[in-house]
């Protein structure tokens, strides 16, 4: 399958996550398997565009992968003026954010607050593909709530403006992230139109994986909160599919030469202060990857503790110091 000039065998994509998906992590994502990283989405008001969130969103410089920008809004002529200053800043795919569910977004009716009317969306897509040469992509839910799942009618919609290709959430903007997705209105928008499709939500483990795929026949998959503390999943996944077998999680000296990267890079991108707080959430994802799979109270004790302790450092050095130290493999406290 293609989208524009780039082609992919069943992609595993790395989804579109606010305070997540920043180039240290699609970077880290890209490395360990990831096909395509969506960045964070970048405002289509134009005012924000110099502030240092915006610029740090906009950075590219050594992205490894093919660089995929998602952009919010509700304004037509805002969003195609914000693709085409993405692209001129080194986009090679826009995305369009029809999917978020967060407040803060919904409140000013973009993300999935779009959904509810239809003509604005194609007014959107037009709007957007004409501005631009580049591909452009289109994220959605299945609707606004359970009564209202409109996601085929939108794809149609996608498909007649020029959208390339489309990710489905497995929920509703009502549903937010409670409950458990569901596959059935992805399936029928994969049979529904003729652009790639992409099944995104509660995609956890590579075995989820393989079903969702042979639920909804969808030509790849989006992994959006799995990745969080685990960017391993985007080979596990990959190797399951062509292999029919598992790969073996990394075990703590693996994790722990991973995260020390990760947060070197964010150290670097963001500067010591912003970083040593950034950092701060992904150490707690990785350490809940990893108690979750030992299942040992001991384990998720030592884990809080660990938390409390490394939450209250504000130095990289001792950051990286205390994190060296959890994960030592002969006395850390989740020695194999």
């Amino acid at each position: 399958m293609n989208i524009g000039q780039y082609t992919f065998n069943t992609p595993v994509i790395l989804a579109p996550m606010a305070g997540v998906t920043d180039r240290p992590f699609r970077n880290l994502c890209y490395q360990l398997g990831a096909d395509l990283c969506v960045s964070e989405m970048v405002t289509s008001e134009k005012h924000l565009w110099n502030s240092r969130k915006t610029q740090l969103r906009l950075n590219h410089k050594g992205e490894k992968g093919i660089r995929s920008v998602q952009i919010a809004g509700t304004d037509p002529e805002k969003l195609a003026a914000a693709a085409q200053f993405n692209v001129a800043h080194g986009a090679q795919i826009i995305d369009i954010n029809m999917g978020c569910p967060a407040k803060k977004v919904c409140n000013v009716l973009a993300g999935s607050a779009l959904l509810k009317n239809e003509p604005l969306v194609a007014e959107i897509i037009a709007s957007v593909v004409n501005a631009v040469d580049v591909p452009v992509t289109l994220k959605i839910r299945t609707g606004w709530d359970q009564y209202n799942r409109n996601a085929v009618n939108i794809a149609r919609i996608a498909e007649q403006n020029g959208i390339q290709a489309l990710s489905v959430h497995g929920r509703t903007r009502a549903d937010a992230y409670k409950g458990e997705a569901e596959y059935e209105t992805i399936a029928a928008v994969k049979s529904a139109i003729a652009i790639p499709v992409f099944a995104n939500g509660d995609i956890t483990d590579p075995k989820k994986a393989k079903a969702v795929l042979e639920a909804t026949n969808a030509d790849g998959l989006m992994i959006g909160r799995a990745a969080q503390g685990n960017p391993w999943i985007f080979n596990q996944i990959k190797h399951y599919l062509a292999e029919n077998s598992l790969l073996s999680p990394p075990d703590n000296k693996e994790v722990c030469q991973l995260l020390t990267t990760h947060l070197q890079q964010l150290y670097d991108f963001y500067g010591e202060d912003s970083g040593v707080r950034i950092a701060r959430k992904h150490i707690g994802w990785y350490i809940n990857n990893l108690t979750a799979k030992t299942g040992y109270e001991k384990s998720r004790q030592a884990a809080e503790s660990f938390r409390r302790q490394v939450n209250q450092v504000d130095q990289a050095t001792t950051q990286l110091e205390l994190v060296s130290e959890f994960f030592n493999l002969k006395q850390g406290p989740l020695a194999a």
